[in-house]
């Protein structure tokens, strides 16, 4: 397989104001987030990267789509250094359940103009915007405002709007937080169909039962720490457990609360 992703000894720390500090209980000036992990991602495969809330899977997925700067450590995505950050733009997608898109614009404005942003042809848009808005359901809501539109159909233009030029790599943070059982499957639908693709992507979740579904390789953080990197089955069978929520449970037991 080649290699898509190669993170190496990433590393990334936040100061701390004083209420964090209090609420955090803790002296320490700052936090480290993601503490020297290192994993590779290939093509045509989704890796899973898995852990509580605040175990560092945002932050890490910020440094590779260029959003932050690591303090250190060293990504590549398709043998391109990040710091030559225009490139990569042009070859990956990030999305994130965070992302707000403004609300007096609708999905077709918006559509058009990411597409234009990243001189995607007239005619090559079109059918794209015809083919996402269709496999989305969004064509009915395409004039409607963002601010007018539900949670699940934001997520879905969200989607689209991520994939106007046709990424070779997409990460995803939470890619199926706040949708509902139907809307989440479209959507999961349609990474497997992308991976078929040769797409590389790599998604962040809690949701266990995503994972086995999903990925084909998973990697495990906790406090930051990355404690476990291997395919789906082999996490599963490294304990007796029933499914990966069993290993991540005992996992969390040993490693989440040092």
């Amino acid at each position: 397989m080649k290699e898509v992703i190669v993170v190496e000894n990433l590393v990334k720390s936040f100061k701390l104001s004083a209420k964090q500090m209090k609420t955090l209980k803790t002296k320490d000036k700052k936090k480290i987030a993601v503490n020297d992990i290192s994993f590779t991602t290939y093509e045509g495969e989704i890796f899973g990267l898995v852990g509580p809330n605040g175990a560092g899977k945002t932050t890490a997925l910020r440094c590779i789509s260029t959003l932050i700067k690591p303090d250190s450590g060293k990504i590549t995505i398709k043998g391109i250094d990040i710091s030559e950050e225009i490139k990569i733009k042009k070859k990956l997608a990030f999305l994130t359940s965070e992302l707000k898109l403004e609300d007096k614009f609708t999905p077709n404005y918006l559509f058009d103009y990411y597409s234009n942003l990243h001189d995607v042809p007239k005619d090559v848009a079109a059918a794209r915007k015809e083919d996402l808005f269709t496999r989305f359901e969004i064509g009915e809501f395409s004039d409607t405002k963002i601010g007018d539109l539900s949670t699940g159909m934001k997520q879905k233009v969200s989607v689209a709007i991520s994939l106007v030029h046709q990424p070779e790599i997409i990460v995803f943070d939470e890619p199926t937080n706040g949708l509902d059982v139907y809307t989440a499957k479209i959507v999961t639908d349609y990474l497997l169909e992308l991976k078929e693709q040769g797409k590389s992507i790599i998604i962040s979740t809690h949701i266990m039962s995503l994972v086995e579904k999903l990925c084909d390789r998973v990697g495990l953080i906790f406090n930051g720490k990355l404690v476990v990197c291997d395919t789906v089955e082999n996490v599963m069978n490294s304990v007796p457990s029933r499914d990966l929520e069993d290993v991540f449970i005992r996992l969390y037991k040993e490693e989440g609360t040092k």
